[in-house]
């Protein structure tokens, strides 16, 4: 076994990427950037300051991690089960000596390249908002990247479950918008009560985005070692699950 097969299948989604590149980059990054000018220039204006940062400085990072979440997670579950179940590319795939594991590796992998990328447009956007990240955002990258091999796999587990497109209306209305709102995106967390800050600390997106907040400002502070930790074992749990599943799906 080749443990480096997987990177075929992340060559061919990005070949076949490049052909439509323009209107996957629109989709996906539409939403945080449409948020960060409507949010931090419009709302920004009158909203006091948060922990030293002025609003639009506060949104920017979070919306930089949620651009990852929502890359991610539509790459491997649209554009999946697109090529699950429409155009049958799994399938053929099978037929090579590529494995099931070559296969959702290589599915996952493309889905946190597509977060990262988008990730990195957003990064590269904020100066025209008036907003400088500190050299520290290089180590936030690998971080970034983590997050998106977390909602690559998620994705793919959805893909693995669902039946139709319709599916993923449940997906993203009950777990991804959730996500998005209560992250720690749009206002500090410790203005909630104790029980609903305790709840979504513990979400899957918010210590990316606090991490994201400490890096692109330099503010490095906190056990922060360790909220990198617990994205990496959702991570590492979740490709699993991924991997279980689109086998119990294709091999019947």
């Amino acid at each position: 076994m080749k443990p480096f097969a997987f990177l075929k299948i992340w060559r061919r989604n990005a070949l076949v990427w490049r052909t439509h590149i323009a209107a996957t980059l629109i989709g996906n990054l539409g939403q945080p950037l449409l948020f960060l000018l409507a949010m931090g220039y419009g709302l920004g204006h009158a909203v006091p300051a948060i922990d030293g940062l002025t609003y639009l400085q506060f949104l920017a990072p979070g919306l930089v991690a949620s651009s990852v979440m929502y890359s991610a997670a539509f790459e491997n579950t649209y554009g999946s089960y697109t090529r699950l179940s429409l155009q049958k590319t799994y399938e053929a795939i099978l037929t090579t000596p590529m494995t099931m594991r070559d296969l959702a590796l290589g599915e996952i992998a493309w889905g946190a390249t597509k977060g990262l990328i988008a990730a990195l447009i957003m990064l590269a956007a904020l100066p025209l908002f008036g907003l400088w990240p500190s050299p520290w955002v290089i180590a936030l990258l690998p971080i970034l990247f983590i997050a998106g091999v977390f909602f690559a796999a998620f994705g793919l587990i959805m893909t693995a479950l669902a039946n139709d497109y319709e599916f993923f209306n449940y997906f993203i209305s009950l777990v991804v918008t959730p996500l998005f709102l209560f992250s720690g995106i749009f206002f500090p967390l410790d203005t909630l009560s104790p029980t609903a800050r305790l709840i979504c600390e513990h979400l899957p997106l918010t210590p990316i985005v606090t991490l994201s907040r400490m890096f692109c400002y330099g503010r490095i502070e906190g056990p922060w070692l360790m909220k990198i930790l617990g994205p990496l074992l959702l991570a590492v749990a979740t490709v699993w699950l991924a991997i279980v599943l689109l086998r119990r799906r294709l091999i019947r």
